[in-house]
């Protein structure tokens, strides 16, 4: 099944929810119209659709083949990089300054679905190489900047993100790589393992940004520090020189995203890889949190974008499958299982999905521009607040929502859909590494109840509860009956985000620990169901005020309705979770497990 960017669903998430009206009316982006947007938006499926999604089914089949430390990419994937470089795609969402466009993130985060729904592995290379233009332009020096941002910018050269080792998965104060002063640079030495296409034939350079230790750094976390280190040495006109002491050492046989290397690198075997500090000595994390908001919206939108495809090709399927009668429609000549109402259920349950993730990571997105880019200060900061609450939630929210998705996509196809050839199963597949990569789910939660609540106690998400609440009073006093009941449920809903929130604040570290990750999905569930009733909200204004409708808008009223009957309930239930889970998630010794 091929895919087909979702055009019209991005520009009314974008439009409604997002605020694509105001961010273009920032002073930054006043020659970026509506109509430019759209015509970049229907490029970029042309690109999606006619590019990426071919090479995607072949990518997973193929995937990529190491020998002797190179590592070759599945067919069609370096032409295809070429032209994505070629034609202005992969800096796109980079600053003006080193060659990019200079987009809205709105903009630039609609685009990037595209990628990722196209062709997930593929899409990650952009995703990466544009998180280390992120840290060199913030902490790099100006002879770092110089040299190295304009071809990764272009494209010409990618960039890779070295965090982990065998010993240092989500623990990084165990992290063991070294640094060495000598003159100007460092050497480099260690093992660093899962470094996403750390080794490949796309670009003619790849620069790895890389967490070492100094000799006389402190130690934990406060001791690691931030390096980057060329495949190639790069010379004073920009040419490429000698290759560095850096080899990858083999390449993982994985479940899924299989079109792109995975790779273990290895730094140093000789006199040891020449590195250049970024930012100071020891605040290496620091450093790699600049672009972690970023990061983890894209991997957030990497669970909006393959459940879009899942959905995509469940609905493709459910209307082409003829299987069995169709209760109710027994005197139809067409007997497609689309018809029957489970398959109904399942496919209405993954559209609603699909629609509140969007839903979520555009408006987040919508936030990171205003709180960028807004001309009053107060704005600014009260969007970043926002924000750093938001940015767990999106990534934990919406790539656990994934799983669920692409799983029920594999259901609508029956036994079908657990055969490979059909393709239903490599959406799974892929799915599952995203609530794992960039911070597991657990840690995301931690990081919403830890940093994001508890730092203002509690104060960003009392705020964003009172505009839930604004908007349940607006939409209680419609005359629209649908409306009314949408509102209905939203209030019982953030009810119960307000009293987990509350309680939550109360609890030990352990049982608030226990309970945080249903609070992140608590939080998924309000704000989703929030933004579903407002999205239903604006298509009713539409409707009402003359807008042509071919089914779209009408249907936008239903999924939140479907969303205020069958998930928001899941709110007390996650509330009670949160607030008493913990007595039977802490209840068993070590050796009753």
């Amino acid at each position: 099944m091929a895919y087909a960017a979702p055009i019209r669903d991005m520009l009314f998430a974008m439009k409604e929810l997002g605020g694509l009206d105001a961010v273009l009316s920032q002073p930054e982006f006043q020659e970026v119209t509506p109509d430019l947007v759209e015509s970049i938006l229907d490029e970029a499926a042309k690109f999606a659709g006619n590019e990426l999604d071919p090479i995607n089914r072949q990518g997973d089949i193929q995937g990529c083949h190491w020998k002797d430390g190179a590592v070759t990419s599945a067919e069609g994937f370096k032409q295809a990089y070429a032209s994505f470089c070629e034609t202005g795609w992969h800096g796109m969402p980079a600053s003006t300054e080193f060659g990019g466009q200079g987009m809205p993130t709105l903009l630039s985060t609609a685009v990037l679905e595209m990628w990722k729904g196209s062709n997930m592995a593929f899409s990650l290379c952009q995703m990466l190489t544009l998180g280390a233009v992120e840290a060199i332009a913030h902490h790099g020096s100006p002879a770092l900047k110089q040299r190295y941002l304009e071809p990764m910018v272009a494209g010409r050269w990618t960039g890779t993100m070295n965090l982990t080792e065998p010993q240092a998965g989500s623990d990084l104060a165990a992290l063991r790589t070294k640094a060495v002063p000598e003159g100007e640079h460092y050497r480099i030495s260690g093992t660093k393992i899962f470094i996403t296409w750390g080794e490949h034939d796309m670009a003619e350079n790849i620069v790895h940004l890389v967490l070492a230790r100094l000799p006389d750094a402190p130690p934990g976390v406060k001791g690691i520090s931030l390096f980057l280190c060329p495949k190639f040495l790069v010379n004073e006109d920009g040419s490429l020189g000698a290759r560095n002491d850096l080899v990858c050492a083999s390449i993982e046989h994985k479940m899924g995203i299989r079109g792109s290397a995975t790779a273990v690198m290895s730094f140093g075997e000789g006199p040891g890889a020449i590195g250049y500090l970024v930012g100071e000595e020891n605040q290496g994390l620091a450093c790699m949190f600049t672009m972690m908001n970023h990061a983890r919206l894209n991997v957030g939108l990497e669970g909006v974008a393959i459940s879009e495809r899942a959905y995509q090709q469940a609905r493709a399927y459910a209307l082409d499958r003829v299987q069995g009668k169709t209760l109710g429609r027994e005197g139809e000549a067409c007997r497609t299982i689309i018809g029957h109402p489970d398959v109904r259920r399942m496919l209405m349950d993954m559209k609603v999905r699909v629609e509140a993730m969007r839903a979520l990571a555009y408006f987040t997105a919508g936030q990171m521009d205003r709180a960028h880019g807004h001309e009053d200060a107060a704005q600014r900061g009260a969007a970043q607040s926002l924000v750093d609450l938001l940015i767990p939630v999106v990534k934990g929210w919406c790539t656990e929502g994934a799983q669920i998705v692409t799983g029920q996509g594999v259901q609508v196809h029956g036994g079908m859909g657990f055969i490979e050839e059909t393709g239903a199963a490599q959406h799974q597949r892929d799915a599952r590494i995203t609530t794992i990569y960039e911070g597991t789910t657990g840690i995301q939660a931690n990081d919403l109840i830890g940093r994001k609540l508890a730092r203002d106690g509690g104060a960003a998400m009392r705020r964003l509860i009172e505009q839930i609440r604004d908007d349940v009073a607006t939409m209680s006093g419609h005359g629209d009956a649908l409306l009314q009941g949408v509102a209905q449920a939203l209030a019982s809903g953030v009810q119960a985000l307000s009293e987990a929130t509350n309680g939550l604040l109360k609890l030990d570290a352990r049982r608030a620990a226990a309970g945080a990750v249903p609070y992140l999905w608590l939080c998924g569930t309000v704000i989703g169901g929030w933004l579903m009733a407002r999205s239903a909200d604006a298509a009713g204004t539409q409707l009402t005020s003359g807008a042509v409708d071919d089914g779209f808008l009408a249907a936008r009223r239903v999924t939140a309705q479907h969303f205020a009957l069958h998930l928001m309930p899941l709110a007390s239930a996650q509330r009670d979770q949160v607030l008493w889970g913990a007595a039977s998630t802490l209840g068993l010794s070590d050796a009753q497990f």
